[in-house]
């Protein structure tokens, strides 16, 4: 558009090179440009621009359908936690300010997307066939009333996932806020954070939730993802 910052940098998509570019940033001066653009939601894709067919990270979206207790999206979470420690992941939590959780790991980039996205999946399908009264991985709404879909669609080339601490264009301006696991609890809910109150909660953070997150990464694990906790 007119007027872009120079730091707001437009790139190719190798594979697709008849669509319009993309967008790129790489440092805060870009993240400015973004906000100075009236941009209220970042959805990074899960890879970078220095490596765009390995992922970095992996995102499972855990949202809830209606008649869903919060306290059930909390133990969703735990359990997509406990699943990926299995097989050797670090996972960190935020709420996506929506009205889910989203559980984060972060990867070296040596899997490609297909990979990560058959891994993705089979751990949400592990936890609907366990759990066929709690959980659904398939998008239907008509299967999703009283359970939580396990989404692990954002694990796919040209997917993106809300960035930690974005705005969301809701009503009351929640924010997609990282969190320390012993934070959930029923009295915070999917919205609790807005632009209201994040400055509060940063001033008084006396260590980051995330603290580590790069350096937890590992590859993605060879073997298939049917096995963790139930």
């Amino acid at each position: 558009m007119k007027g872009l910052s120079r730091n707001i940098v437009l790139v190719q998509d190798p594979k697709d090179k008849s669509e319009a570019p993309l967008i790129s940033i790489s440092d805060l001066d870009g993240l400015l440009g973004l906000v100075q653009a009236a941009a209220l939601e970042i959805h990074p894709w899960g890879s970078t621009v220095t490596d765009w067919e390995r992922p970095d990270m992996v995102v499972m979206d855990l949202d809830p359908g209606e008649g869903v207790t919060w306290e059930a999206v909390i133990d969703a979470a735990q359990e997509v936690r406990e699943r990926f420690e299995a097989h050797g992941l670090a996972a960190f939590v935020r709420t996506s300010g929506g009205k889910g959780l989203h559980v984060v790991t972060p990867l070296k980039p040596k899997a490609d997307w297909k990979r990560v996205k058959a891994f993705t999946k089979a751990i949400a399908d592990a936890m609907a066939s366990d759990s066929p009264d709690r959980y659904v991985s398939t998008i239907s709404k008509a299967k999703r009333r009283g359970k939580i879909l396990v989404d692990y669609l954002r694990n796919q080339r040209g997917a993106t996932a809300v960035a930690s601490y974005s705005t969301r264009a809701r009503p009351g301006a929640p924010v997609a806020m990282p969190l320390a696991w012993d934070e959930l609890s029923t009295q915070i809910g999917p919205a609790y954070f807005t632009v209201a109150n994040t400055p509060t909660r940063l001033a008084s953070l006396s260590a980051d939730p995330w603290e580590g997150f790069r350096s937890a990464a590992v590859p993605l694990p060879a073997k298939g993802a049917n096995r963790g906790a139930s």
